[in-house]
């Protein structure tokens, strides 16, 4: 009886182990691969002030994931913006930044019901990426489809080349 509970909780030990471990690498490869993404969101004053429960329970931090790829012509961003409409997106370009800021506002289709689960974020927000060189401003485009702004930058003097003499 005695070794048989030695055995089991050395199986009960090395299953928690495991699990850790998954718990461990999971939260690291969400730091690593999305550190940038995770995107803080604040509620306006006047909304504070009102001092809503509502408001109170929802989550201050969600994902904003996004993609950086580089053509031979362009720089394009991709970001996932889902409950975001279009005009709730404002684009700024400074140098080799791109900044992203909105809103997504908490709206409740009836008050006599209760959430379970409540993990989207909602209020304002800004994301900033760094973009890998600079890009011509007066030819960007953004687009937006399906939850997803596209940001399409073309890069300053992608088509020149120059020879330098070495003297």
């Amino acid at each position: 009886m005695l070794n048989s509970l030695k055995q089991t909780g050395k199986n009960i030990g090395r299953e928690i182990g495991r699990a850790w471990e998954s718990l461990s690498e999971g939260w690291r490869e969400l730091l690593s691969r999305s550190s940038d993404a995770l995107t803080h969101f604040t509620h306006r004053k006047d909304e504070e002030q009102k001092g809503s429960s509502e408001l109170a329970m929802l989550p201050r931090w969600g994902l904003l994931a996004g993609e950086l790829e580089e053509t031979r012509k362009d720089v394009v961003v991709r970001l996932e913006v889902p409950g975001l409409d279009k005009d709730d997106c404002k684009i700024v370009i400074e140098g080799n930044m791109l900044h992203l800021s909105g809103e997504k506002r908490f709206q409740r289709e009836t008050n006599d019901s209760t959430y379970h689960v409540m993990e989207r974020a909602y209020g304002m927000f800004q994301r900033s990426i760094a973009l890998p060189r600079n890009v011509n401003v007066e030819e960007a485009e953004a687009s937006f489809r399906n939850g997803v702004l596209t940001v399409r930058l073309p890069k300053e003097g992608a088509d020149r080349a120059k020879s330098i003499p070495v003297s």
